[in-house]
C-alpha cells in the first residue's frame, strides 16, 4: 500500500523549465439533487482543484431545511507524471417537511474569489426505505453523544505518529578536486505510514533551504526537478517512497572541505478524529518540521603533475571524425575531436595542438551537450577543426592533437590522443607561405625607389570650411539671444 501523503506540484522558478503542463486552480460549488426523500440529506459541496481550500464564506440558510454538519475530503491524482489535487468541504442539510422548495441564487467567496451559484427547485417527497429503522444522523450530530464528541462538545482529535523523515544524501563521502558527487534532498515516507502529510509552501521553503545548502566552492549542475513523483526505495530492509525535492551534482573547485548544515522542512500534518464519521470533521490541520542531519564531504588534492591546475577531472573517452585520411597539400579538411563521458563537461578545454609548419590549424568551433539523469552528469564536447596540410608525407594526428585529464576512478592522469594516420600528397606549400609573407630586403629596394618629396594632401579647403561653419554658428547664437 502506498503511504498516505498528499502532494503539490513543485515549480522551480526558471522560465527555462516551464515546458510541462500546469494545472490551474479552479473553484466549483455543486448543489445536491433535484429530488430527495424526507429522510434523506441534501448537500452543497465546495471544491478547489490544485490548491488548498484556505477560506470560504458561511453556507447559506435554506428555508425548509436545517443544517446538520459539514465534512471535508481531499484527493490526489498522478497522471503521466503530472500531479493534480482537490479539496472539498460538504455542508449537509436535512429537510424539515415534504414539499417543493426554492433554493435562491447566492454568492460564496472561496479562497478570496467570488463564485456565483444559480438557484434551483428541490422536491422533498415521502421518506425512502431505510436499511435500518433508526435515525442515521443521531450518532453523528447530536451534541449529547459523548461517544463521538468530547466533554467540550467538539470532536476529539489524536496525533498519529508519522513514519517519515527528511534527508540530504550524497553519492560520495570523499572526492578529488574537480570530481563530481551527487547531492539529493528528499522526503522519505514509509509504506507503513498512517499519518496524513502534505507539503506546505514548498517553493518558498526550498528557496530558503538552498541558500544554506549550496556550497560556495563548487560548480553546480542542477537537475531542475519540476514535478515531485514518488519513487519506491528500500532502506535497511524497509520499503519507503522517496520524494525528491532538490538534486544537483557538485564539482569542488578547490580542496576546502564541503559541509551541508542541518536544514528543516515544515510539513502539514493532520490530526485525525478519534471516532471518524461520515458527515463530521475527520481531521484537523497541524504542522511539523522535519530536519536533516549535517553532512560533510572530504576533498583531496590532485596528485602532482605539470598540468595539475589545468586538467579536467572525470571518466572520458575520445570519438574522432575525419572525412578522409588521404589529403592534398593546400586543401583544407575538417577534423572533429569529440570528448565524451562523465564529469564536468563545462570545464573541458580544447586539446593542445602542435605547430611545426606541416599543418595550418584554424580555431575550432565548439559544441557541448550535457545530460543530467540517473544521478550522473554525462555528455560530450566536440571541437571541430579545419586544417590545411603544407608538406607531403605520412603523419600521425596523435602527434598533433592531445588532451590530458585526471580519472578519479583510477586516481591517475590519462591522455586522449588521435589514433588516425593521414597520408598527404602533392607539392610542398610551406615555401609559398614564406614567400607570400616576405616583403624583400629593405636595403635591396632603395635603389629602385623615387626619392622626390610629394605633398600628401591639400588641406586649405578644410580650413575654409571650418572657419565658415564657426561664423555661421556665432551668427545663429547672436540672433537667438536678440530674439529672446
Amino acid at each position: 500500500m502506498r503511504p498516505i501523503i498528499y502532494l503539490k506540484t513543485l515549480w522551480v522558478a526558471c522560465a527555462i523549465l516551464m515546458s510541462q503542463h500546469v494545472f490551474a486552480q479552479t473553484v466549483q460549488v455543486t448543489l445536491g439533487p433535484d429530488e430527495i426523500g424526507e429522510n434523506q440529506v441534501w448537500t452543497i459541496t465546495v471544491t478547489v482543484q490544485n490548491d488548498r481550500l484556505k477560506n470560504y464564506d458561511n453556507f447559506p440558510d435554506i428555508t425548509g431545511f436545517r443544517k446538520r454538519g459539514q465534512s471535508t475530503q481531499s484527493t490526489t491524482n498522478i497522471i503521466n507524471g503530472q500531479v493534480s489535487s482537490s479539496q472539498s468541504v460538504i455542508m449537509t442539510y436535512l429537510p424539515e417537511k415534504q414539499g417543493t422548495f426554492t433554493i435562491p441564487p447566492f454568492t460564496m467567496k472561496v479562497n478570496d474569489k467570488s463564485v456565483n451559484v444559480p438557484g434551483k427547485r428541490v422536491k422533498v417527497g415521502p421518506g425512502a426505505q431505510q436499511q435500518q429503522q433508526r435515525d442515521p444522523f443521531k450518532s453523528f450530530f447530536d451534541r449529547d453523544n459523548d461517544d463521538y464528541f468530547g466533554k467540550g462538545g467538539d470532536p476529539e482529535f489524536v496525533d498519529i505518529k508519522e513514519d517519515a523523515f527528511l534527508a540530504l544524501t550524497t553519492s560520495k563521502d570523499e572526492v578529488f578536486v574537480g570530481e563530481g558527487f551527487n547531492a539529493t534532498l528528499s522526503f522519505f515516507v514509509s509504506q507503513d505510514n498512517r499519518a496524513p502529510l502534505q507539503f506546505y509552501e514548498l517553493g518558498k521553503q526550498l528557496a530558503d533551504i538552498l541558500k544554506k545548502v549550496k556550497p560556495t566552492n563548487c560548480w553546480e549542475e542542477n537537475f531542475n526537478i519540476e514535478n515531485i513523483d514518488g519513487e519506491s526505495v528500500r532502506i535497511n530492509g524497509k520499503d519507503y517512497t522517496q520524494y525528491k525535492v532538490y538534486q544537483a551534482t557538485y564539482f569542488p573547485l578547490n580542496a576546502e572541505p564541503i559541509s551541508f548544515p542541518s536544514v528543516g522542512l515544515e510539513m502539514i500534518k493532520y490530526k485525525v478524529a478519534k471516532n471518524p464519521s461520515f458527515f463530521g470533521q475527520n481531521r484537523k490541520e497541524d504542522f511539523k518540521k522535519f530536519f536533516t542531519k549535517a553532512k560533510h564531504i572530504k576533498v583531496k588534492e590532485l596528485p602532482p603533475h605539470p598540468m595539475k591546475n589545468a586538467v579536467a577531472v572525470g571518466d572520458y573517452r575520445l570519438d574522432e571524425r575525419i572525412r578522409t585520411t588521404d589529403l592534398q597539400t593546400g586543401q583544407s579538411v575538417g577534423y572533429a575531436f569529440n570528448i565524451f563521458g562523465e564529469g564536468n563537461i563545462s570545464s573541458v578545454e580544447r586539446p593542445t595542438t602542435k605547430a611545426d609548419g606541416h599543418f595550418e590549424f584554424y580555431e575550432p568551433s565548439v559544441r557541448q551537450d550535457i545530460n543530467r539523469q540517473h544521478n550522473r552528469v554525462t555528455g560530450n564536447k566536440s571541437f571541430n577543426y579545419f586544417m590545411i596540410p603544407k608538406e607531403p608525407g605520412k603523419y600521425k594526428l596523435g602527434d598533433y592533437f592531445q588532451w590530458v585529464f585526471f580519472n578519479p576512478k583510477t586516481a591517475s592522469y590519462d591522455t586522449l590522443k588521435s589514433k588516425l594516420t593521414v597520408n598527404v600528397t602533392g607539392e610542398s606549400k610551406k615555401n609559398e607561405a614564406i614567400l607570400a609573407n616576405d616583403g624583400g630586403n629593405f636595403y635591396n629596394k632603395i635603389a629602385s625607389l623615387d626619392n622626390q618629396l610629394v605633398v600628401a594632401a591639400n588641406s586649405n579647403w578644410v580650413k575654409w570650411a571650418l572657419n565658415g561653419f564657426i561664423v555661421v554658428m556665432l551668427g545663429a547664437s547672436v540672433y537667438l539671444v536678440i530674439k529672446k
